[in-house]
């Protein structure tokens, strides 16, 4: 019973461990790109005239991208941790490929796009796009080969369920 992630203990089921992993993601991809913005007093995507459709396109691919590699390494035999790696090159390199397209459908030339995507590759909001992903990917993967169990109290018996 521990093996299938029962009240015993055990590994998190896969597809639990994948629907937390991507909501953590979302999250630390949220925050990371607010606090970059604040403390280097500048815009995620600083051409005027743009609007949010870069942003919430690049964003919402990125999360499609985490969940299928997290997924993919999730139901491999052996669970490793390289899928955080995967993970974060993988979503570095769509967030700035999913801006380029955003940027290009709202503002219409490929000079622009060029110029955001890369301005997201070659500063600090990329690597907090991989930061995320490399973090929220570990945290997947560490859910899903625990082998604690579930807490208790001091005063709990293990033959009370």
């Amino acid at each position: 019973m521990a093996a299938t992630g029962g009240a015993s203990g055990g590994p998190v089921r896969p597809l639990v461990a994948l629907g937390l992993a991507t909501v953590a993601f979302v999250a630390l991809l949220i925050f990371g790109l607010g606090m970059v913005s604040l403390i280097l007093e500048e815009d995620v995507v600083e051409v005027p005239g743009l609007g949010q459709i870069p942003g919430v396109f690049a964003t919402a691919v990125t999360v499609g991208a985490f969940a299928l590699v997290l997924w993919l390494g999730l139901r491999a035999p052996k669970r490793s941790y390289w899928t955080a790696l995967w993970a974060a090159v993988a979503c570095y390199l769509v967030y700035v490929g999913g801006m380029w397209i955003g940027a290009l459908v709202a503002g219409g030339a490929f000079s622009i796009a060029a110029e955001v995507a890369g301005r997201i590759a070659t500063t600090w909001f990329g690597a907090v796009v991989a930061a995320a992903a490399a973090v929220s990917a570990w945290g997947g993967i560490a859910l899903s080969r625990t082998r604690a169990e579930r807490p208790r109290w001091p005063w709990e018996d293990e033959f009370d369920e």
